[in-house]
């Protein structure tokens, strides 16, 4: 439950990046928006536990880095500038069923019919919230979240598979700050600098690099580095939940009947799963219990 807990942290301040982003933040940035939270966010960490990468870490951080944080960063900026906040959220709902895919393959996870299940029913909610929305969608915008919704899926399961050889705020650090080093030459070639700032633009940066970004990254690493695959994306329903409340409550975005009942699926399969995956170490505690009494019994 300790584990599932601070896995949350990763989701809900996701989820509020739609909202901020779409809000406070320039429009027509992405790159250098990308950057800007990509790289404080990893130095930040660095701080914390500083280290550099050692033998096949350094590969591994520019993979992992293009996956979960350079490539992934520009298409939610470009999904936040393009979609309600509400909508490109639900649709990194669909992570989940890309996860327990590519966990079994990838991390030798093979899904239960429960974990599946527990699936279907959020993922349902979150189609029905993504194909009910009540404003116009923009094709780009949908694109560009289902294609970090892939990246990153890939990037969490191949970090996961090379879990155990650094410890996870380095491993975490190292993505961020190899993510935001490949963006930086990019972003000022392409988009140059950014226009003057106003005091709640400035916020909004601080916000997603610190909370959405540094303590973000941190939780969510850590949920995979202790949770099943499944446990991990099926946490990760609760940022488009936190995208609708927020969208809804502050932004003024209009929900529909459709999209409320989407997001108790989405709620309900959460619950569903957790319950499933609190449940499931019990098992083996038992099994040891027996093994380490038969030697006892046959002396």
């Amino acid at each position: 439950m300790r584990w599932s807990l601070v896995t949350a942290i990763a989701p809900i301040a996701w989820g509020s990046t739609y909202f901020v982003a779409h809000e406070y933040i320039p429009p027509n940035h992405p790159l250098l928006g990308a950057m800007l939270r990509a790289l404080p966010g990893g130095l930040i960490l660095l701080a914390l536990r500083p280290g550099r990468p050692r033998g096949s870490w350094w590969w591994k951080s520019l993979v992992l880095g293009t996956l979960n944080v350079g490539a992934f960063m520009v298409l939610i900026y470009i999904a936040a500038q393009s979609l309600p906040s509400s909508l490109a959220s639900t649709i990194m709902a669909l992570s989940p069923a890309v996860l327990l895919l590519l966990a079994w393959p990838l991390a030798a996870e093979r899904p239960t019919a429960r974990a599946l299940a527990g699936a279907a029913i959020g993922i349902s909610g979150a189609c029905l919230m993504v194909f009910t929305a009540v404003t116009d969608v923009d094709p780009a915008g949908v694109a560009a979240s289902a294609a970090a919704m892939l990246m990153s899926s890939l990037g969490y399961i191949l970090a996961k598979r090379w879990n155990g050889e650094v410890d996870v705020l380095t491993s975490t650090a190292w993505q961020l700050v190899a993510g935001g080093l490949l963006l930086t030459p990019v972003a000022v070639a392409v988009e140059g600098w950014l226009p003057p700032l106003d005091g709640a633009a400035i916020a909004g940066y601080v916000y997603i690099a610190v909370v959405a970004t540094a303590i973000a990254y941190a939780a969510w690493f850590s949920g995979l580095a202790h949770l099943p695959a499944s446990s991990v994306g099926l946490i990760g329903l609760l940022n488009p939940a936190t995208g609708v409340l927020l969208g809804t409550a502050i932004a003024g975005e209009m929900l529909s009947v459709r999209q409320v009942v989407g997001l108790v699926l989405i709620v309900v399969g959460l619950l569903f799963s957790q319950r499933i995956a609190g449940q499931r170490p019990r098992r083996p505690q038992r099994a040891d219990r027996r093994t380490a009494a038969e030697p006892a019994t046959a002396g």
